[in-house]
């Protein structure tokens, strides 16, 4: 049989500007910024990938990402051949320690370049049929009123689960979700993110308020520190409403920690946390199989990042609508090609691996 190895790994950095600034309790940003991956292969096949910056979750910079991938990742992948898929993540998980952005970016444009290769959507490479999924939209940090007044433009857009950003001010976040339901009435979910804002006692007063209130609340994305699990099990213990851990969970034992200790009723799978798409669909598969939630979130990333978690979900499911509205809020893209967004619809493309014909070079504007 030809071997038609890999032949070349390239990173380029792209900036891409957002329509309305995205704000948490961690941060606030008007940009996409990223590390885009692309690994080619000597019939000129082409795999993309892609690692975010988001210093304030994960620590790792444009600038690391880059060298990880320019350097070990590289050397791990380069004239090896493509369709030997699982050993060549074996080598990208082994080649450096941490690095989960980076290794995740390698690790979708392996998976890329291989369903390109067989000519398959990465959806169907993956072992799904679906060519749509469903998304949330997030609103960010605000006042009240001006929460209120996006949360009735972004149904009017089509969406009808509602992410608010909370974690800043639990007397506050209560008012802002109030005013939320009271805009929205009561057909639209409305899920929460503290992204790590309170404290365990602070969660549980603000959280029991929304519930005695009627506020409706589907979840509690992150309400407490990534580390602190026992504070997690605590909030977990002392609410109706489910909870679902994000930062508390990068990997297999990160869950195990989680399952052991009951300390939430669901996960959130992302793959700039989990390294990649073969590490996010063992998470997918343990997190079933101890009968916990799920659902598949995302780092503000472009079309690359989202279409691949698209593509995890179209093959996978989760058990609650995910959040992959990140690459929605960008105002140009420098992707061509991938998925579009259609309201709350996000299309896969009926072409092979990502869909994706190529990225624009847009270096950001500043490279740490």
């Amino acid at each position: 049989m030809r071997i038609v190895p890999i032949i070349d790994v390239t990173t380029q950095v792209v900036s891409a500007p957002l329509h309305t600034p995205f704000v948490t309790a961690l941060r606030r940003t008007t940009t996409t910024d990223t590390v885009v991956v692309t690994v080619t292969d000597s019939d000129g096949h082409r795999g993309y990938g892609e690692a975010p910056q988001v210093w304030q979750v994960t620590g790792e910079s444009l600038a690391g990402a880059r060298a990880c991938i320019d350097g070990p990742l590289r050397a791990a992948i380069i004239d090896r051949d493509p369709d030997d898929l699982q050993e060549l993540l074996r080598a990208v998980r082994g080649a450096a320690v941490a690095n989960h952005g980076a290794k995740g970016a390698v690790d979708v444009a392996l998976h890329d370049l291989a369903a390109r290769r067989a000519g398959l959507p990465l959806a169907r490479y993956l072992g799904g049929a679906a060519t749509t999924v469903r998304t949330d939209v997030t609103l960010s940090v605000d006042e009240p009123d001006r929460l209120a007044t996006a949360a009735r433009t972004r149904v009017a857009d089509g969406f009808d689960v509602l992410k608010i950003k909370v974690g800043t001010d639990p007397v506050g976040d209560v008012a802002r979700v109030a005013a939320i339901r009271a805009a929205v009435g009561p057909d639209v979910q409305i899920r929460l993110d503290a992204n790590q804002g309170w404290t365990p006692r602070q969660a549980v007063r603000a959280i029991r308020a929304m519930e005695d209130s009627g506020a409706g609340i589907e979840l509690v994305e992150q309400p407490v520190a990534g580390h602190d699990i026992a504070g997690l099990a605590h909030v977990t213990a002392h609410v109706d409403t489910p909870t679902l851990a994000d930062e508390a969970v990068y990997g297999v034992r990160d869950l195990l920690a989680v399952i052991q200790q009951r300390a939430a009723d669901m996960v959130n799978v992302k793959l700039a946390k989990s390294a990649g798409l073969g590490p996010a669909r063992t998470l997918l598969e343990l997190a079933a199989a101890a009968g916990i939630g799920t659902m598949v979130g995302s780092m503000m990333e472009t079309h690359v990042g989202l279409g691949a978690a698209a593509s995890l979900v179209a093959a996978y499911g989760t058990t609650a609508v995910s959040d992959l509205d990140a690459a929605w809020w960008i105002s140009d893209t420098p992707v061509v090609g991938g998925i579009r967004y259609d309201g709350a619809t996000v299309h896969l493309p009926d072409a092979p691996g990502l869909g994706i014909d190529g990225v624009v070079d847009r270096p950001a504007i500043t490279e740490p």
